[in-house]
Parts: C-alpha cells; sequence; structure tokens
C-alpha cells in the first residue's frame, strides 16, 4: 500500500511540471518577447518617423531626448508641438528599408532574375 502512495505523489509531481511547462510556452514566453520587441522598437525611433501614440495622437517626431527618456512630436497642419515620454509610443508607422545585408543580396538576386527573363 505504501508503493501505491508513493507512485502516485510521484505522478501529481510530474502533472504539475507539466502543467507549469504548457503554461510557460503558451502565456509567459510569447508575452515577454512581445515586450521586448515593444522596447526594441520604442529604443530604435528617430527623427522623421511617423508614429502613434497610446492616446491615438498620430505625429512625426522632431527631436529625441535620450537623457529625459523622451521625444517631440509635431503633429496637425498647424505644426503643434508635443512632448511625450517613450513608453506612450503605440506604433512607428514609418516603413524602413532592411539595412541587413543578407536582405539586399536577396533582393538583388530577385532582381537579376527578372532581368533574364
Amino acid at each position: 500500500m505504501a508503493e501505491f502512495f508513493q507512485n502516485n505523489s510521484w505522478s501529481v509531481i510530474l502533472i504539475y511540471v507539466a502543467l507549469f511547462a504548457v503554461l510557460y510556452f503558451l502565456l509567459i514566453r510569447p508575452n515577454s518577447k512581445k515586450k521586448k520587441q515593444e522596447q526594441e522598437m520604442r529604443n530604435n525611433i528617430a527623427i522623421g518617423d511617423e508614429i502613434t501614440t497610446i492616446g491615438g495622437i498620430v505625429g512625426r517626431i522632431v527631436a529625441v531626448k535620450d537623457e529625459e527618456d523622451a521625444f517631440v512630436i509635431e503633429t496637425g497642419s498647424d505644426r503643434v508641438k508635443m512632448k511625450f515620454k517613450k513608453w506612450a509610443i503605440s506604433s512607428v508607422d514609418t516603413q524602413k528599408e532592411p539595412t541587413d545585408k543578407k536582405s539586399e543580396k536577396k533582393s538583388d538576386k530577385k532582381s537579376d532574375k527578372k532581368f533574364e527573363k
């Protein structure tokens, strides 16, 4: 009878370990990847980028102040300037060209194939 309870306790422990592993891979890991991507996006903003804030304000960045962790955007036809913290960026709407050499080589190969035909 004592062996039954010992085997049963190991199976309960294995079930808890498996449950934690599933929760980690389905909930915790994707959330941490998303936060890392958002932080990278906020750190890579540059003057001239079109952004949308978490409040829905759309504008173009005219100044980046790294020491204050802030930036200034210009919005509207009357060029109103507003200062925000970097955490207030919801999305960067400017499409940037890839700067990797690998992606440049791939695009060169694709353009060469077009001229061969």
